[in-house]
């Protein structure tokens, strides 16, 4: 596996001499998942934050018996259940392999020890945190003020590469709604 997709990632926010990159690289595993695999189960230790170098991954938790999802996480994004990683918790999520997918894990151990060998990296990991807080906060705005076709079309946009290829229930899990109602909406956008 090659390290340029993520070293493009992180260089992104931060610029990074030769040793860096090493270093960085070296702390770094790589890991394979088939589809339906599970990248983190709910109650397991999260140890890892995880880089998509390939494939496709979905976070969900179940409440209730229904799976709802979070997130899913594309080539060149990183998935972790935070709360859990940061704070040595068992995990509160589940990470799936939604088709063949080829990850890079950082431990928190290696986390730490990359930050304090190299406290640059502590700007590269407040950006990527933060992106994921104004994720989320958007996310849960627009669940509690769109209408749900609206929130259809932004889901659309902003995982436009995947749309196609996620089921209509994972979707709708997403967006809060029931596939039946998913279909209805894609229905009327497809007569107009």
């Amino acid at each position: 596996m090659t390290f340029n997709l993520i070293l493009a990632n992180v260089e992104k926010h931060i610029s990074l001499n030769e040793s860096e990159r090493k270093f960085f690289c070296s702390l770094l595993k790589e890991k394979k998942f088939s589809k339906k695999d599970l990248v983190l189960s709910e109650g397991q230790t999260c140890r890892n934050i995880s880089f998509v170098n390939s494939g496709i991954l979905r976070a969900f938790f179940n409440y209730d018996g229904k799976e709802s999802t979070i997130m899913f996480a594309m080539k060149d994004w990183w998935v972790t259940d935070i709360n859990c990683f940061i704070k040595h918790q068992p995990a509160m999520l589940n990470i799936v392999a939604l088709e063949k997918t080829e990850v890079l894990q950082l431990t928190k151990e290696n986390m730490d020890k990359l930050l304090h060998e190299f406290p640059k990296f502590e700007k590269f990991f407040r950006i990527i945190f933060q992106n994921a807080y104004i994720r989320e906060q958007l996310r849960t705005i627009q669940n509690l003020s769109l209408p749900a076709a609206e929130r259809y079309d932004n889901f659309c946009t902003k995982y436009e590469r995947i749309a196609n290829m996620i089921t209509q229930k994972q979707i709708a899990s997403y967006l809060g709604i029931t596939p039946e109602f998913l279909s209805v909406i894609r229905a009327k956008k497809t007569k107009s």
